[in-house]
């Protein structure tokens, strides 16, 4: 049976009337209505203001022109957006609250997102230098963990991509001048990354202040250990005097912890690294600000840094607190000729491009090589003086904590002082010494003993003396005319032999091998373990200051009286039989080197029939040279031959060796 087919009905569109907010609105109409009141708007605007007796205005027609199409403007949108159906097809969206996640899921996408913007910023720094403000949001999370690791990401990052200049901010002129597409982009780049590092460093200034306590102690750690990153990678930067101010900050408290001695590294590594001489320029200038405005209470780890300054291998001219001596250079070229190589065959044409290329590149070698060198050397003798102003003011005002750091300084920068700058110093080691002979208690300016050690302040002043004499022949020439007296130093040094040699503690350093910090962990010491002189024991000071007066490095043996070579053998004998086991050892060492010198001058103590005058040896005497030691003899070495110590017996007969050879 057949099936009948459907008709096919024709789908028609829907009526007008059936489309709602569209129905009753002739949008040709409306838009040729708008476009001449826009027409109209702008030949009103042309007209000229008319003078009434308030001041000048607008015109009525043009004021009014200007209001009634606002107005309307207002009604026909709200009519539009009551009739029309496009509030009902596009409606606005709500922001919603982020839903807070639980800590680890938070972490989870904090790490995603920062590895995600680190990997495009470090892929096209110049396209994605907008990212580093999502990076910088991210580190003002609530959350510590995502802020230490934003930190730590922002760190990698800059790192990564800060040029090896500086970038200037941008002038007026800059803005309005013109310029090409890549020179452009470039500048759009350079400004978006120095205004980003900006903030960065803003914010770990922040971090590192911890006002009042309202900062984590681990995320303060973390600033600091950013801070200490960029000066050791970006000094060259943009932003550096920041972040020396923040390292200066944390050196000028009083307590000592593991973010203070992460500082410390920090500075003694931009003095080490430091080619120009700007970064320390900057960072002397403001540690000894700091220093004067703390009254110097500050530790003495902070005044130690100045022993890595690059001074004492590249200055070259002596300076005191106020002016630096130069020397004119002498060039001595003269010398042996040496031969020459075999000279190639060249035309006359490539000979001349030859010569002329090399007086180029020879002037510009010159060049580069005198504005570098003038430009160093200016930078170090700026840096040499505050050094010399900051050492000189600490011993007058008679700092004792600092004394032993700013002898040590002393003494290493001994060749580079002026000699007007050197009677001072000298004058001022005679009045430590005599205030340590006096047994004066020393109180700091808040009303605070310090505990001293007489002894070790008084070897550290001889020390320093006969150290500023090392390499100064033209003071040395002049000591008369400068009336320094260094029979006082000597004196002193021999008077203290015996005390010395009772004393205990002659082989522990002043300095602790540990400090603890608040919560009971031990941290590392805050002196450097290139400070040799103030952390070490008495013994090493004293075999430093006697090889000063028996060896002295600049002058002959002649130089030293066959009196005061005796005096001191024969009192060092002595001590060696109080003094510990390595203490005596060391000594038996200095007295071979001694008699191997000296061996003529001092043998008449071990045979007694080539010796001359009479009278009694007197050990206590107040002067070396009226002590008589020749009325004497060494009978303390049988008693050390019978030593306990078998490098002590082999010392007492490498000794007698020596003056054997020397008769």
């Amino acid at each position: 049976m057949a099936v009948e087919r459907a008709t096919k009905r024709r789908r028609l569109s829907p009526p007008v009337e059936e489309v709602p907010g569209f129905a009753k609105v002739d949008l040709e109409q409306d838009y040729q209505q708008r476009l001449r009141k826009k027409q109209q708007k702008s030949k009103d605007k042309d007209r000229l203001p008319v003078k009434k007796e308030a001041a000048w205005v607008g015109d009525e027609r043009h004021q009014a022109a200007d209001e009634a199409p606002s107005e309307s403007e207002q009604d026909e949108d709200e009519e539009e957006a009551k009739d029309s159906g496009v509030a009902d097809v596009q409606p606005k969206r709500k922001v919603k609250p982020r839903p807070t996640l639980p800590p680890k899921e938070e972490i989870r996408q904090a790490k995603e997102e920062l590895a995600r913007i680190a990997g495009l910023v470090s892929e096209s720094p110049e396209e994605h230098v907008g990212q580093l403000g999502a990076l910088a949001e991210l580190s003002e999370s609530e959350n510590i963990t995502v802020k230490k690791l934003a930190l730590g990401t922002q760190l990698a990052v800059y790192k990564d991509i800060v040029p090896g200049y500086r970038i200037r901010p941008l002038s007026k002129d800059d803005l309005q001048a013109k310029l090409s597409k890549d020179v452009r982009k470039l500048r759009n780049f350079e400004q978006g990354l120095l205004g980003g590092y900006k903030d960065y460093v803003h914010m770990l200034d922040r971090l590192a202040k911890n006002d009042k306590g309202s900062t984590d102690p681990s995320l303060v750690s973390v600033a600091i250990s950013c801070v200490r990153a960029l000066l050791a990678n970006v000094a060259h930067f943009n932003c550096r005097n920041e972040l020396i101010g923040i390292l200066v900050r944390k050196l000028s408290g009083r307590t000592v912890d593991a973010d203070f001695v992460k500082c410390r590294e920090a500075m003694e590594q931009l003095f080490r690294d430091d080619d120009e001489g700007h970064a320390s320029l900057e960072a002397v200038k403001q540690l000894t600000i700091m220093m004067k405005e703390k009254n110097y209470r500050t530790d003495e780890a902070v005044l130690n840094t100045f022993l890595h300054l690059r001074l004492l291998s590249e200055f070259a001219h002596k300076a005191s607190t106020n002016k630096v001596d130069k020397d004119e250079d002498e060039d001595d070229s003269k010398g042996k000729k040496q031969k020459r190589p075999k000279k190639e065959f060249r035309t006359k044409r490539e000979r001349k491009v030859m010569k002329e290329r090399k007086e180029v590149e020879k002037e510009m070698k010159e060049a580069d090589a005198t504005v570098s060198y003038e430009e160093r050397d200016k930078n170090q003798a700026e840096t040499l003086k505050l050094v010399f102003v900051a050492y000189f003011r600490i011993l007058k005002a008679r700092k004792q904590h600092l004394m032993g750091a700013v002898l040590e300084g002393l003494a290493k920068y001994a060749h580079l002082i002026n000699q007007d700058f050197f009677g001072d110093i000298l004058e001022a080691l005679k009045d430590l010494i005599n205030d340590a002979e006096n047994n004066e208690t020393s109180v700091e300016d808040d009303d605070t003993p310090t505990n001293r050690n007489i002894s070790r302040e008084s070897l550290l002043c001889i020390i320093t003396a006969f150290a500023l004499l090392q390499g100064q022949t033209d003071v040395v020439k002049s000591a008369n005319t400068l009336h320094l007296d260094l029979n006082f130093f000597i004196t002193h040094l021999y008077r203290n032999l015996l005390p010395l040699s009772m004393d205990s503690d002659v082989e522990l350093s002043s300095k602790p091998s540990h400090l603890e910090d608040p919560n009971g962990l031990p941290v590392p010491t805050t002196t450097s373990k290139d400070t040799r002189v103030n952390v070490s024991t008495t013994t090493v000071l004293l075999l430093r200051s006697l090889q000063s007066a028996l060896l002295p490095a600049n002058a002959t043996t002649r130089s030293v009286p066959p009196t005061r070579v005796a005096a001191f053998v024969k009192q060092l004998h002595t001590a060696a039989l109080h003094l510990p086991q390595k203490s005596a050892v060391a000594v038996m060492g200095l007295l071979n080197q001694v008699a191997k010198i000296h061996g003529k001058k001092i043998a008449a103590l071990w045979f007694t029939e080539e010796r001359k005058g009479d009278g009694v040896f007197d050990a206590l005497g107040p002067e070396v040279e009226a002590s008589n030691p020749f009325a004497g003899t060494v009978w303390e070495g049988e008693l050390l031959k019978l030593h306990f110590d078998p490098r002590v017996r082999e010392g007492v007969k490498g000794v007698e060796g020596h003056i054997v050879e020397a008769r």
